[in-house]
């Protein structure tokens, strides 16, 4: 009891990842039926699982929808500003502790986005199935990461297991060769009337222009790509926020499939419902659907796979993996993200994730419990109590030299 009072966080955190395996969910899930897939594996490197609490939490903080990511900021960073403020000790230290908290919070937001990192990787078991992104960017888009290349962003592909990815950086086409450590392909995105269209094959620089008068001209642009030998995918969310009402519409136009998941912030926010009805939608007229990276030189970690079939087409062509905490983002309000999130991570932890979490909880709970010496310096904790103890056992042994 007397252990319970004095470290109720490190219990709490013992208890939370112990009772959230009794929801656990599988790391990765094929998106259109829920399930985990059969013949792909989410592989995580060693010094990921060896500082699992680190990186659990950079990937929640990075698979945050925009509104819940904004909500979860605020509620956690007044959280240990109060925190800090309450606690005992001079007014001095109870105003460090309220300006430190928060600026640690935010310092884990912003590594969240720039901080190399080990990351998960996708491994497919059959080898005629490839690993690929629909939808990426570089710095030639405006707002493309300033200095993020080809290479860089094949780089950060090849990490995560894709095997190829188009480029499809906003107006300008893909004029890049790069082959190795995956293959770039050529593509576009195009913004025409409130929607952004994902191109995906070599064509020559459209003019935006007569497309944006509105929907219908919007739609027009389908016929275009096909005439130079391109397919156009819908991008979310605009598909979703502007031209929900448009879906049939767009089908009648040639839109050749729809993206289903996207890793933007806004993306992220699409719900299962809307999902489950484009994939009706998709299946009924045999139409593509992909996941979007959207990479843009932000962030380390991808939260979509697309397994691709050389041997099929429209529907049954592509295959979508997803982590299911980015899946969820759409199914929760936005006010709930400072308790949901943590209890998404927990439930989407690997048994060897939830080892490390504990491992590493006991021994800060150690090094905190164990009394330390009158007289040892701060910070020293458990190890110097342990070798003063064994410096004083000898100093009292039979024919043991006495201090000068």
């Amino acid at each position: 009891m007397n252990l319970l009072r004095r470290h109720p966080i490190a219990l709490g955190l013992i208890l939370l990842v112990m009772l959230s395996a009794l929801t656990q969910v599988p790391p990765l899930v094929d998106v259109a039926s829920g399930a985990p897939p059969p013949d792909a594996d989410l592989v995580r490197p060693v010094l990921y699982t060896l500082f699992a609490p680190i990186e659990n939490v950079l990937d929640a903080l990075t698979f945050l929808s925009r509104d819940r990511a904004l909500t979860c900021v605020g509620v956690w960073t007044s959280a240990l500003a109060v925190y800090g403020l309450l606690r005992r000790g001079t007014p001095r230290r109870r105003l460090v502790t309220a300006v430190l908290g928060p600026a640690a919070f935010l310092l884990l937001c912003v590594s969240a986005v720039l901080l190399p990192r080990p990351v998960p990787a996708l491994v497919a078991t059959d080898s005629t199935l490839t690993v690929i992104d629909y939808h990426a960017h570089t710095a030639r888009s405006h707002d493309g990461r300033r200095g993020w290349t080809l290479m860089d962003l094949a780089d950060w592909h090849a990490d995560q297991g894709f095997g190829a990815s188009y480029v499809t950086d906003h107006r300008v086409p893909f004029a890049g060769g790069v082959e190795d450590p995956i293959r770039l392909l050529p593509g576009v995105e195009l913004s025409v009337y409130d929607q952004h269209v994902v191109v995906l094959g070599d064509v020559a620089p459209i003019d935006p222009g007569p497309f944006g008068r509105d929907t219908r001209a919007m739609l027009g642009l389908f016929g275009e790509l096909h005439r130079q030998g391109a397919i156009g995918l819908a991008s979310l969310p605009e598909y979703w926020v502007h031209h929900w009402d448009d879906l049939d519409a767009f089908v009648a136009a040639g839109v050749d499939g729809f993206e289903i998941v996207n890793c933007s912030p806004r993306g992220l926010a699409f719900p299962t419902p809307a999902r489950t009805r484009v994939l009706r939608l998709a299946g009924a007229r045999d139409l593509l659907v992909v996941g979007a990276s959207d990479n843009h030189g932000w962030g380390k970690v991808t939260c979509v796979w697309n397994l691709s079939s050389p041997s099929a087409h429209g529907f049954g062509a592509n295959r979508v993996l997803a982590r299911p905490i980015a899946v969820a983002q759409g199914d929760w309000q936005a006010w709930t993200a400072a308790y949901t999130q943590p209890w998404l991570m927990f439930t989407s932890l690997s048994w060897s994730e939830r080892s490390s979490w504990i491992t590493w909880i006991l021994v800060i709970l150690i090094y905190r419990a164990v009394p330390r010496r009158g007289g040892d310096p701060t910070g020293i904790g458990i190890l110097a109590r342990s070798l003063s103890l064994k410096i004083l056992k000898l100093k009292r042994l039979p024919g043991a030299p006495s201090a000068p």
